[in-house]
């Protein structure tokens, strides 16, 4: 387990707080599965929209500008008729890549827990004792 700064540190300091940095590049409802479809080769913003049909054109190129805007994603225009637009991960945007799947294997324990089909916890509707 990696060691984390002291939450102290940050509590009054969003602007300094290593989870809202991240939360902030990461955080949205299509950012996760955007930045996953992009790491495993779909680059168009067409292939996009078809690989996750609920997200709007509107929201995936709010999304895309917003990863762009931090680093994250590259897009390449190229000189065509009909225009060509490819977006890629940069190099800053694969370093993600251990964040995110730790995030994601996270989340699959969880939704087995959430879904009781969790041999190492006790159900929601068992709840905890401390």
């Amino acid at each position: 387990m990696p060691t984390l700064p002291d939450p102290e540190v940050y509590l009054y300091d969003p602007e300094r707080c290593p989870w809202t940095a991240t939360w902030n590049v990461i955080g949205g409802k299509w950012k996760g599965v955007i930045w996953w479809r992009l790491s495993n080769g779909l680059g168009r913003f067409g292939e996009l929209g078809r690989a996750i049909p609920q997200v709007s054109r509107k929201m995936l190129t709010h999304q895309l500008r917003e990863l762009e805007r931090d680093g994250i994603v590259m897009r390449k225009v190229f000189d065509e008729s009909p225009a060509r637009v490819e977006y890629s991960l940069t190099e800053y945007g694969k370093s993600l890549g251990p964040a995110i799947e730790a995030a994601c294997a996270w989340g699959m324990r969880h939704l087995e827990h959430a879904n009781g089909h969790d041999s190492k916890g006790p159900t929601p509707s068992e709840g905890v004792s401390s």
